[in-house]
C-alpha cells in the first residue's frame, strides 16, 4: 500500500469517526430534554464546531488527493481559511469556558446551580464567537493584501494563512507576526486556564476520601488534559515559530497543523460525552432498545 492510498484511507476513518461520534452526541442532546443544562449546552456546541470543521477540511482534501486536482478558486479558498481560523479559535475559547465549568462545578457544587445558568452558557459561547471573528478580521484584510507573483500553488493539502503568505511575493513581518501574537494570546493563555482549572480540581479530587472518587477525577483530567495537549501545542509550534523567523518543513508543518485540526474532534465525543454517566445511559438504552424516559436521569 503506497502513501497516497494509507492518507486516503485514514482521512476516511477519520472523518467517519468524527462525523459518526458527533452527530451522535448531537442527536442525544436534542431528543433528551433534561439534557437541557449549561455542561450539555457546552458538550453539544462543541459537536456541532467539530462536525462543520471536519466538514470543511477533510471532503476537499479527499477531492484534491484522488482527482489530483490542485485548482482551487481564490475566493472558496479564503472561506475555508476563514472558517479553520474562526472555529479553531471558538473551539480554543469553549476549551476554556469547560474547563471552568468543570472547575466551578468540582470546587463549587453548591453553588455551582447559581453561578452557572443556562442563559450564562449561552452568553458565553456567543461571546466566544464574537471574539473569535474579531480576532479573524485582521487575516482576512492581510489576506487581501497579499500578491502572487511567482506562484499560485500552496504546498499544502488545505487553504492556510501560513503557507499563503510564503508562497507571496508581499515580503512584511507583519502577517506572521500577527499569527504567532494571536496564536499566543489565544494558545498560552487557554492552555494556562485550562491546566489552572484541573490543577485545582486535583486539589479538590484529592481530599475526596473515596479511592474511587480520586481515581475518577485523575482519569477525567487526564484524558482531558490529553485531548487539550492536542489541540493546543501542534498550533502552538507550528503557528508561533514562522513568526520568529523558524522555518519549518512543510511535511512537519502538514503533520502538527492535521493533528491539531483533525485528531481532537475525533476524541471530543468519546472524551467529554461517551465517559458521561447521563449520556452513557442514554446510549445505553437506546442500544438496548428501551424506551428512554425523559424525566429520569
Amino acid at each position: 500500500m503506497d502513501m497516497m492510498t494509507f492518507t486516503i484511507g485514514a482521512l476516511v476513518l477519520i472523518y467517519l469517526g468524527t462525523l459518526f461520534g458527533n452527530l451522535l452526541v448531537i442527536v442525544v442532546i436534542i431528543i433528551n430534554p433534561h439534557l437541557r443544562n449549561p455542561m450539555f449546552f457546552y458538550i453539544f456546541y462543541l459537536a456541532v464546531i467539530d462536525v462543520v470543521n471536519s466538514s470543511n477540511l477533510i471532503p476537499p482534501m479527499l477531492t484534491v488527493l484522488m482527482s489530483r486536482s490542485t485548482k482551487v478558486p481564490y475566493g472558496p479558498c479564503l472561506l475555508q481559511l476563514s472558517v479553520v481560523h474562526h472555529l479553531g479559535i471558538t473551539e480554543g475559547l469553549l476549551l476554556s469556558v469547560m474547563a471552568c465549568d468543570r472547575y466551578v462545578a468540582v470546587v463549587y457544587p453548591l453553588r455551582y446551580p447559581s453561578l452557572v445558568t443556562n442563559k450564562m452558557a449561552g452568553l458565553s459561547i456567543f461571546l466566544v464567537n464574537v471574539l473569535a471573528a474579531a480576532t479573524l478580521i485582521p487575516y482576512m484584510f492581510f489576506s487581501a493584501e497579499l500578491s502572487f507573483c511567482r506562484t499560485n500553488v500552496l504546498p499544502y493539502c488545505f487553504c492556510d494563512f501560513v503557507t499563503m503568505v510564503q508562497i507571496s511575493c508581499t515580503k512584511d513581518p507583519k502577517y506572521l507576526t500577527l499569527l504567532s501574537s494571536t496564536t499566543m494570546i489565544t494558545s498560552i493563555g487557554g492552555l494556562g486556564i485550562c491546566l489552572l482549572s484541573y490543577v485545582r480540581i486535583v486539589v479538590a479530587a484529592l481530599k475526596i476520601s473515596s479511592a474511587d472518587g480520586k481515581r475518577k477525577a485523575f482519569s477525567t483530567m487526564f484524558t482531558h488534559l490529553l485531548v487539550v495537549s492536542l489541540f493546543y501545542v501542534p498550533r502552538m509550534i507550528s503557528y508561533i515559530l514562522p513568526g520568529f523567523g523558524v522555518q519549518i518543513s512543510a511535511e512537519a508543518y502538514n503533520v502538527l497543523v492535521i493533528i491539531a485540526i483533525l485528531v481532537p474532534p475525533m476524541l471530543n465525543p468519546i472524551i467529554y460525552s461517551f465517559r458521561n454517566k447521563e449520556i452513557k445511559s442514554i446510549l445505553y438504552r437506546m442500544w438496548a432498545g428501551k424506551r428512554v424516559n425523559p424525566d429520569s436521569h
